[in-house]
């Protein structure tokens, strides 16, 4: 992303993707992201956004807490980074109500203070980092999309207390084993019985992915998002290669276009680059 303050009042967005996403800033996440910011900034100048959106809207990457958080880090250094970070997640997270309907900091929380992070409420805002290993991150991206909205409304309206318990005690389980460095524990978290079984139906090759990434040693993964991209976490890389090669094979079988990543856990977040 590119962003500039210009002479004349107001935001303007330019798009050098393909995606063809709105440009009208209170239709766009990173207007309307910039604009809850600009909200608080009395003598507020005008901003030109340049978009280059390498991440497929609707792919469960996080492609609009991207821009949304991309836009305030942005506008925040070119304003003397008068706001403290956790203005910008609150800022940002304007945007992701635009793309889902709802407030999250899910991912922009991430986005911008880098490394893994704990929401532990949004109103107000309680973000927790948290010290986590290293870690091989694959990534599949069936070249479907699946709407954030849509998954939402998917999703069942209640709880049933067994299940509840046990997702309470994986959470509290994955929490514990990053801030231990516990690669065995974390392994033993990595499950998730209520947002999972409903989604991942909507998501082509899902259980065969994740059957053979485990076989060959991810520690775990799941649902990237709201899908359809699945992600696994591993401790090696030769382990995260490997799972590259599994997730390929499956997807070509299936006949289904996709696109693959192998990264790490990045510690630093969005940055400003002059």
């Amino acid at each position: 992303m590119e962003v500039r303050i210009k002479e004349e009042a107001g935001i303007t967005i330019h798009h050098k993707d393909e995606h063809e996403l709105p440009t009208e800033p209170s239709q766009n996440v990173a207007g309307v992201a910039l604009m809850s910011m600009l909200e608080e900034v009395n003598d507020a100048p005008g901003f030109e956004i340049i978009i280059d959106k390498r991440i497929k809207p609707g792919s469960g990457l996080g492609s609009s807490a991207a821009s949304a958080a991309g836009v305030v880090v942005a506008a925040n250094h070119l304003l003397n980074n008068r706001f403290s970070k956790d203005d910008l997640v609150r800022f940002a997270m304007a945007g992701e109500k635009l793309a889902s309907g709802v407030k999250h900091a899910d991912n922009i929380a991430p986005c911008i203070l880098g490394g893994v992070t704990l929401i532990r409420c949004i109103f107000p805002l309680d973000i927790v980092r948290l010290s986590a290993p290293p870690m091989y991150v694959t990534v599949v991206h069936p070249q479907i999309e699946v709407k954030t909205s849509d998954a939402r409304q998917i999703l069942r309206k209640e709880v049933q207390l067994k299940n509840a318990i046990k997702q309470w005690g994986n959470i509290a389980g994955l929490v514990a084993g990053l801030m231990k460095h516990d690669y065995g524990l974390i392994s033993r978290s990595l499950e998730d019985v209520i947002i999972e079984p409903v989604r991942s139906i909507l998501i082509p090759g899902f259980d065969l992915v994740k059957k053979r990434c485990k076989e060959v040693g991810a520690l775990g993964g799941g649902i990237s998002g709201s899908g359809p991209s699945i992600f696994m976490l591993s401790k090696e890389e030769s382990v995260a290669k490997q799972i590259e090669y599994l997730m390929t094979e499956v997807y070509l079988q299936l006949g289904i276009d996709f696109k693959t990543y192998v990264t790490t856990v990045n510690y630093e977040g969005v940055t400003v680059v002059s």
